[in-house]
């Protein structure tokens, strides 16, 4: 499993974070105090770190200079600053990525599991399954199964069991599946949702998860 270690003032932003990366099947531990942000770093050897740019006592950048003197640990800057200026001179200062809030959870995933896969560092396939109930998601290939079966989703079926999976247990608008995908630069008008929510039920149902995706008239889907 691996490690990503969360470096967010932001305390609401930080926890939703958290719980993402937690049921996404990473490893997570977020930085509290940032008094000695870089010693906790190299105490907690993460695989990854999300790295904001404006936090107390000392700048993100900072941070990332001098943790190059000592680490080549992977790090996605996560930031409220979009500037090409400040993209440039984090990458030039050792940064892996770079993403701006507001981001989409499923596109910082995506992200952060190219990142890992990029640099090799004790990366491990099992840190992109998602797991439900006794059903595995693996978020990179696209595929669900449950024992011995396997089956292959689409882009459109992927993305959108990617979003129900991480907003469980919480009504998901249909507007905010057609903004998800559009996100992905996948553009579905209505009809087009309503046939990828079919097909993507139809495939749940062939591994023996029947109704597990219920439809809330008036107000959108939850998986349950």
């Amino acid at each position: 499993m691996s490690k990503i270690m969360i470096i967010e003032d932001d305390k609401l932003l930080s926890i939703e974070l958290k719980e993402l990366l937690t049921l996404n099947g990473y490893e997570v531990e977020a930085v509290k105090e940032f008094k000695n942000t870089l010693e906790e770093i190299l105490n907690y050897k993460p695989d990854l770190i999300l790295l904001d740019i404006n936090i107390p006592f000392i700048n993100g950048e900072v941070i990332l200079q001098n943790l190059r003197k000592k680490s080549n640990i992977p790090v996605i800057i996560v930031t409220s600053i979009n500037s090409e200026t400040d993209e440039a001179l984090s990458i030039s200062y050792g940064a892996d990525d770079y993403i701006t809030k507001p981001y989409n959870p499923n596109i910082l995933l995506l992200r952060i599991g190219a990142v890992l896969k990029r640099t090799n560092t004790n990366y491990n396939i099992n840190g992109n399954l998602i797991t439900y109930r006794e059903l595995k998601f693996d978020s990179l290939k696209g595929i669900i199964k449950k024992d011995d079966i396997e089956i292959e989703l689409t882009k459109n079926e992927m993305i959108i069991f990617s979003y129900l999976l991480t907003h469980q247990n919480k009504i998901v608008t249909r507007e905010e599946l057609m903004t998800t995908l559009w996100d992905n630069s996948e553009y579905v008008n209505e009809n087009a949702l309503t046939v990828n929510i079919s097909r993507l039920r139809n495939k749940l149902k062939e591994i023996g998860y029947v109704n597990i995706i219920d439809t809330r008239k008036g107000l959108g889907y939850i998986l349950s």
